[in-house]
């Protein structure tokens, strides 16, 4: 006979049996429901999809001087519609910019020129300064914008830092945006239509 019994059963012991029963289950459906979402996260939703496809854009409606915003891979990516002046303001770089000669890797190759585009009178760029990532405004030639200068040939200026970029997304010197800015790979496939995210038939 043992020296110490077995303790008798109580009214409680069914409600524990019941609690671990329940604990148990609950446990496994926690574990389900934490595997769907991992499972799932392996199917790419259409927004991702969409965020990595290329963009066509209508460009008939910018006016000369005008700019369009658009998305591409969840980044601002503008077109501006530049006028013969524009044009020719940034045909002869200034010697203040840092990089005028586009050396850098910013751009494809097409839009290794003085206008960094394929057409002088349209201009495509990621419209996000290479500092830190704040988002450039427009600023024209002749601005009374006390932060460009009296003498300042119209571009972009970036009010979180002071960088200034020339109307071809030409970073100046002495600023802290490192680089020109990004220009997306793109192409025409109509005399008004663009497709951002592309730059060669497939």
């Amino acid at each position: 006979m043992s020296d110490h019994p077995l303790p008798p059963q109580t009214a409680t012991d069914p409600e524990r049996r019941t609690w671990l029963i329940a604990a148990s289950a609950a446990g496994g459906v926690a574990a389900v429901a934490t595997a769907v979402p991992f499972v799932a996260s392996f199917t790419p939703s259409e927004r991702a999809r969409a965020l990595g496809a290329a963009v066509e854009v209508d460009i008939s409606d910018i006016p000369p001087g005008g700019m369009k915003t658009v998305e591409w891979r969840g980044k601002p990516v503008w077109i501006v519609r530049r006028t013969p002046e524009m044009v020719a303001a940034v045909q002869t770089p200034s010697p203040d910019l840092a990089d005028p000669d586009s050396a850098k890797p910013q751009q494809p190759p097409y839009a290794r020129n003085a206008t960094r585009s394929i057409k002088p009178d349209v201009f495509v760029a990621v419209g996000i300064c290479t500092h830190l990532g704040c988002s450039p405004t427009a600023v024209p030639a002749g601005s009374n914008n006390p932060s460009v200068g009296a003498d300042w040939p119209g571009g972009f200026f970036c009010p979180c830092h002071g960088s200034t970029f020339d109307g071809a997304g030409r970073v100046f010197k002495n600023k802290p945006a490192p680089t020109n800015l990004e220009i997306p790979p793109h192409r025409y496939v109509g005399d008004t239509r663009l497709l951002i995210g592309e730059d060669s038939a497939a």
